[in-house]
C-alpha cells in the first residue's frame, strides 16, 4: 500500500495543491453517498462553504481567523461547554500547541466544517430579546459610548440624562485624557523609589484642582431647587437626580468617569456570562429596617438570586425569598446578636469573635451578604481557617450588625486583616476606622505587626490611608526626641514599615538626601490635624484599648 504524504502547511508549493484535489474528490465522494431528503440544506451550507473557501484561497490566514471566530464563548452561566467540539479555541488561556493541532485537524476535516452551520454567540441572541427598563429608552446608546445598544440601567444614557451622542463625545475626551495619563505614567516609571516628591507638572495640577473645588458653589440657587424639585417629581426613581451645581465641574467629571467604568466592566462580566441582568443579579436586600442597594453580584443559590430581592434577618443573617417568610421567621428567631465570644464592649458598642469553624453557615452566610458590596472578595464558603471580628450597635431590639473584618488564624505574613466592610447604612460615620484601629490593637496585645491583605477594594484603601496618616500625624505630635525611627513607630503602632513608608511619601515627609532617608516634620499638616481633632471633640468612635477582654486564640 503506498505511505500517503503528509499535508503540508497552507502556501507551502504544489503539493498543497495535490492535496487540496484529493480532499476535493473526497469531498465529491461524501456528497454524493448522503441521503437526498437532505440536499436543499446540505446545499445552502455547500454554497456558504464555497465562498468562504473561494476567499480563503486568497487570504488563507483570514479562513483561520473565520473557524476561530465561529467557535462559540462560554455559556451565559459561566459554566464550561458540555462537549469538546464547543470549545472556544480562540481562547487566550489555551496553548499554542494545542490551538495549532485543532487548526491542523480542522484543515484535515474539510469536509466536515463546511457542512457546519453557523453559531451565533449566546450572548448576541441574548442581548437582542432584551429590553432597558427604563421607561421610555429605545435600548439604543451606551454610557460608555463604545456599545450600539445596552439593556440595563447601569449603560443607560437615559437614565442618566444624557444622549446617545453625549456618551459618544465624552468617551472620545476620556480616551484623550487616558492616552496622557499612560504618557506620564511612563515618564514617572522612569525615576528611582528615592524620587517620589510630585513633579512641577503634578503641582500645578494639584494647585488648579484646589482653586476649582474653592470657587464651586456654596448651594443651590431657588430656580435650581425648584429645577431639581421639577425632574424628581417628574421621574421619581426612574431617573438619576440632576447633579449639575451640586459640585465642582471637576468632581462631577470624576464621578462621570467612574460611572462609566462601573458600567464598562459590568458590560464584560455580562458577555463572559459571569451576570445576566434581571435573572442572576440580587437588586436590593431588606435587611433589619433597611432596604439596600447591592453594588456588586453574590453566588447566592440561583433560586434566591434570580427573585431581585432578597429578605435578610439582621441576627442570624438567614436569607429568604418574601417578607411573609420574613416576619414569620423574626418571630421565632431567638438569636439577638452574633454567635461567639463578646471581646470588646464600650457603650452601645460591641464586637463579638466568631469562629468560623465552630459557626459555619453564620459565617458562610456573612460572607455571602459582605460580597454584595465587595468587588474583590473570593471567600464564600471556605471559613473554617478564619476567625470573624464583627461589631454591633446595641438598643433595645438587639445587636445590629455594622460591620466585621476576618483574620487568618494563622498567617504566615502577619495580615491582621482578610476581609473587612462597613455596611453601608452605617458608612461616612467613623466606623470604618474602628474596625481597621481594632484590628491593629489586636496585633498589639499579639505583639506583631500586622497589614491588610491585598487587594483592597476602592472604599477600604481610602479608609487604610487615612487611618495610616492619623496615626503618623498623631505620633508625630507626641514624639519628643530628635531622630525618629521607622522601626520605633512600626513597634510602637503595629502598623507595617512598608504601610509607614508608602504614607510618608504621599504626605511627601520622606526625603532621600546624601545616601540617607530622613523623615520631615511637616508642622502645617501636624497643625491641620490637631485642628480637626479639637473640633471632633470627645467622639464616641474610638477604641478603648481597656475595654478590651481578648487573649490570643492559641493554634486552632
Amino acid at each position: 500500500m503506498p505511505r500517503r504524504r503528509q499535508r503540508p502547511m497552507a502556501g507551502s508549493g504544489s503539493d498543497a495543491t495535490e492535496d487540496s484535489e484529493d480532499s476535493s474528490a473526497e469531498r465529491d465522494q461524501a456528497n454524493s453517498s448522503e441521503s437526498d431528503g437532505n440536499m436543499p440544506k446540505r446545499q445552502r451550507l455547500t454554497r456558504a462553504s464555497t465562498r468562504l473557501s473561494q476567499s480563503s484561497q486568497d487570504t488563507p490566514d483570514l479562513k483561520r481567523a473565520a473557524d476561530h471566530d465561529e467557535s462559540p464563548p462560554l455559556t451565559p452561566t459561566g459554566n464550561a461547554p458540555s462537549s469538546e467540539s464547543e470549545l472556544d479555541i480562540s481562547s487566550p488561556n489555551a496553548s499554542h500547541d494545542e490551538s495549532q493541532s485543532k487548526d491542523q485537524n480542522n484543515r484535515d476535516s474539510d469536509k466536515d466544517l463546511s457542512h457546519r452551520p453557523k453559531r451565533r454567540r449566546c450572548h448576541e441572541t441574548y442581548n437582542f430579546n432584551m429590553k432597558c427598563p427604563t421607561p421610555g429608552c429605545n435600548s439604543l446608546g451606551h454610557l460608555t459610548g463604545k456599545h450600539e445598544r445596552h439593556f440595563a440601567i447601569s449603560g443607560c444614557p437615559l437614565y442618566h440624562n444624557l444622549s446617545a451622542d453625549e456618551c459618544k463625545v465624552k468617551a472620545v475626551s476620556r480616551e484623550k485624557q487616558e492616552e496622557e495619563g499612560k504618557v506620564q505614567e511612563d515618564n514617572s516609571a522612569r525615576h528611582a523609589t528615592r524620587h517620589q516628591t510630585p513633579t512641577p507638572k503634578q503641582s500645578r495640577y494639584k494647585e488648579q484642582v484646589t482653586e476649582i473645588r474653592k470657587g464651586r458653589n456654596s448651594g443651590l440657587q431657588k430656580e435650581q431647587k425648584e429645577k431639581h424639585m421639577e425632574h424628581r417629581q417628574t421621574y421619581g426613581n426612574t431617573r438619576e437626580p440632576l447633579l449639575e451645581n451640586i459640585t465642582s465641574e471637576y468632581d462631577l467629571e470624576l464621578f462621570r468617569k467612574a460611572q462609566a467604568r462601573a458600567s464598562e466592566d459590568l458590560e464584560k462580566l455580562r458577555i463572559q456570562g459571569q451576570i445576566t441582568e434581571g435573572s442572576n443579579m440580587i437588586k436590593t436586600i431588606v435587611f433589619g429596617r433597611y432596604e439596600l442597594d447591592t453594588w456588586y453580584h453574590s453566588p447566592y443559590p440561583e433560586e434566591y438570586a434570580r427573585l431581585g430581592r432578597l429578605y435578610v434577618c439582621e441576627f442570624c443573617l438567614k436569607y429568604m425569598k418574601s417578607q411573609t417568610i420574613l416576619r414569620r421567621h423574626m418571630a421565632k428567631c431567638v438569636w439577638k446578636h452574633p454567635p461567639g465570644d463578646e471581646v470588646y464592649r464600650k457603650g452601645s458598642i460591641s464586637v463579638f469573635e466568631v469562629d468560623g469553624k465552630k459557626n459555619k453557615i453564620y459565617c458562610q452566610n456573612l460572607c455571602l451578604l459582605a460580597k454584595l458590596f465587595l468587588d474583590h472578595k473570593t471567600l464564600y464558603y471556605d471559613v473554617e481557617p478564619f476567625l470573624f471580628y464583627v461589631m454591633t450597635e446595641a438598643d433595645n431590639t438587639g445587636c445590629h450588625l455594622v460591620g466585621y473584618f476576618s483574620k487568618e488564624k494563622n498567617s504566615f505574613l502577619n495580615y491582621n486583616v482578610s476581609c473587612i466592610l462597613t455596611m453601608p447604612q452605617y458608612m461616612r460615620q467613623g466606623f470604618g476606622k474602628m474596625l481597621i484601629d481594632f484590628s491593629y490593637l489586636l496585633s498589639k496585645v499579639e505583639e506583631k505587626v500586622g497589614s491588610p491583605e491585598r487587594p483592597l477594594s476602592d472604599l477600604g484603601l481610602i479608609s487604610y490611608r487615612s487611618y495610616w496618616k492619623e496615626v503618623l500625624l498623631r505620633y508625630m505630635y507626641n514624639f519628643q526626641g530628635k531622630e525618629i525611627s521607622i522601626k520605633e513607630i512600626s513597634q510602637e503602632t503595629a502598623v507595617n514599615p512598608v504601610d509607614i513608608v508608602s504614607t510618608l511619601q504621599s504626605l511627601q515627609m520622606l526625603k532621600y538626601w546624601k545616601g540617607k532617608h530622613l523623615v520631615l516634620k511637616r508642622q502645617d499638616l501636624i497643625d491641620e490635624w490637631k485642628a480637626k481633632e479639637i473640633k471632633r471633640g470627645n467622639s464616641n468612635k474610638t477604641i478603648d484599648p481597656s475595654s478590651l477582654k481578648w487573649t490570643p486564640p492559641k493554634g486552632t
